[in-house]
């Protein structure tokens, strides 16, 4: 679906931003431009990055 219509960007990549590091708006306006005209679509975009988050794996490096 999308969620920016500004830069037609999709929930599909904004989750793919998060698999790829980002983990806030910030970063993922940075890598997408998502948000950074009208803004409508920040308070969704803030919803998908943070359900994303909160179900990405999380790997910590082993001694």
């Amino acid at each position: 679906m999308y969620v920016c219509l500004c830069h037609a960007i999709t929930d599909t990549q904004i989750k793919q931003a998060v698999g790829q590091g980002d983990s806030s708006l910030a970063d993922v306006k940075k890598r997408l431009g998502v948000a950074d005209q009208c803004g409508k679509c920040a308070r969704m975009a803030t919803q998908i990055i943070q359900n994303q988050v909160a179900i990405e794996p999380h790997f910590y490096e082993v001694a």
